[in-house]
């Protein structure tokens, strides 16, 4: 799961920094800062998360006495364990937190519900944790019709996508047919995208719906096209393990048989016997080819039988 984690405070000389001497406070919501690891949470999202960095345990003890509202931002680099204000993105998602559940080990377990956008004006001068001046990123609605034209491919979309990725639940897509606000089901389908951080962190930023909607159906081609060759190469070994599995267990069953009728010695002494006198005859290439593939079929017959007599004997014509 997710680790957000212990954020440096900023230099004095990084931009957008309020609260110093000779300087005017940023304007916006002063809100608390959790740094995230691996996820870019989006609006509407409900997820769970595991903190364990001591200035985030602090920040989501403060917000629980209060309004319970934290801003989430992921990390641009997800092996920084101690990120500055330069280490995370300007863009996140104003949340709600549900549940806090302190575990044994001293870290959080925290259930968040994803709530607004939010792009960070400035930063707040802190010890205890990451606090930051946020501006409200309100979404750029477009032509209705457009919208709702470019809901319904994406949603046509994402029922291709999910029969192909069977990580995904099929009643997502129930909960999806559902949604009526075009902003609401591209950020939803959004988050169950399997996207690299800052192609999530693209889509997170976009405030224009209909770009945003755009941008989603685009990944879902790109993904659908990697999951269908992928698809078709795990068919390929699958037929070809199960042509194998087939031949050994025929064989198999055969060596059983001839053992039975007490054939199986016999009959491999004679095949080994006629390769021997196969590599010792000089032959031409497409002699020796054919000669080895009679050979091969041979092994698969019963001594007895009609079909190997005439095999025998015919192996017995090339090699006098």
């Amino acid at each position: 799961m997710t680790q957000p984690d212990r954020p440096t405070p900023p230099a004095a000389s990084t931009p957008g920094r309020a609260d110093e001497p000779g300087q005017a406070p940023a304007r916006g919501e002063l809100l608390a800062v959790l740094p995230l690891r691996d996820i870019v949470v989006f609006p509407h999202m409900i997820v769970p998360l595991f903190v364990g960095r001591e200035k985030s345990v602090r920040a989501l003890e403060a917000v629980m006495k209060e309004d319970k509202q934290i801003l989430l931002v992921a990390q641009k680099n997800a092996s920084q364990d101690d990120p500055s204000a330069d280490d995370i993105y300007r863009v996140g998602t104003v949340s709600t937190i549900l549940q806090l559940l302190k575990l044994p080990d001293g870290t959080v377990k925290v259930l968040v519900e994803g709530g607004r956008r939010a792009r960070i004006a400035g930063f707040k001068e802190t010890d205890a944790y990451f606090e930051a001046y946020v501006e409200p990123m309100p979404d750029r609605e477009g032509e209705g019709k457009d919208l709702e034209a470019l809901g319904r491919t994406v949603v046509g979309q994402f029922e291709q996508y999910i029969k192909l990725n069977k990580k995904i639940a099929p009643e997502v897509l129930v909960s999806l047919n559902q949604i009526e606000e075009p902003s609401k089901l591209a950020d939803t389908v959004a988050s169950h995208l399997n996207l690299k951080i800052a192609e999530k962190q693209e889509l997170l930023e976009t405030q224009k719906v209909g770009e945003r909607l755009e941008r989603v159906f685009g990944h879902m081609e790109s993904e659908i096209g990697v999951l269908q060759v992928e698809k078709r190469i795990r068919n390929r070994v699958k037929r070809q393990m199960e042509k194998t599995q087939r031949e050994y267990y025929l064989n198999e069953q055969l060596k059983a048989i001839q053992k039975e009728l007490g054939e199986g010695e016999d009959g491999k002494d004679e095949t080994a016997e006629l390769e021997a006198r196969i590599k010792k005859t000089r032959l031409s290439k497409e002699a020796r080819d054919k000669a080895m593939g009679e050979l091969k079929k041979l092994r698969t017959m019963s001594p007895m039988s009609a079909e190997a007599t005439v095999v025998r004997n015919y192996l017995d014509w090339m090699l006098s």
